[in-house]
């Protein structure tokens, strides 16, 4: 029985909207002037300080055919 095998991808994006009482964030993925990846769940590891519109974000996109499927695990400048 053939199993299904996921990738998993870490992009780049910058943060475009925080939103600190849901714990999730508006990302815009580097190279993309369209694609916005919205009501994205942000690791609780990440500090709310941190989370400054502009800064640079790590997405992990469990799924990448379903950009849906995706967490923000790290800030950057």
């Amino acid at each position: 029985m053939p199993t299904e095998v996921q990738t998993t991808e870490v992009r780049q994006g910058t943060l475009r909207a925080w939103d600190s009482a849901n714990w999730l964030a508006t990302v815009q993925l580097t190279g993309s002037l369209q694609l916005w990846l919205k009501t994205v769940p942000v690791s609780r590891a990440i500090a709310s300080v941190e989370m400054v519109v502009g800064r640079k974000v790590a997405v992990l996109l469990f799924d990448p055919t379903n950009h849906t499927d995706a967490v923000v695990t790290a800030v950057y400048t």
